[in-house]
């Protein structure tokens, strides 16, 4: 895959959790497809998965399934 800011060979697709809104209304999104490259290190996502997310935030009632989730405090 070809990188979109360096243009070199060698990118590859990563699998991230990403985190949107906080406290109650706290939304995550596991699996999005991020973009990485070896030779400049940079990472970014794709249009494609930006529209995805925004679907999956507009809709998050009937995509989302309630989780607890242990949070610590850095201190």
């Amino acid at each position: 895959m070809v990188c979109d800011i360096c243009e070199k060979e060698g990118a590859r697709i990563r699998r991230i959790a990403k985190t949107y809104g906080k406290g109650k209304d706290i939304l995550v999104i596991e699996n999005v497809p991020i973009v990485t490259c070896p030779h400049c290190g940079e990472s970014y996502l794709e249009a494609e998965t930006l529209h995805e997310i925004e679907r999956i935030k507009l809709h998050k009632k009937s995509f989302a399934i309630i989780r607890e989730v242990p949070v610590a405090n850095f201190a």
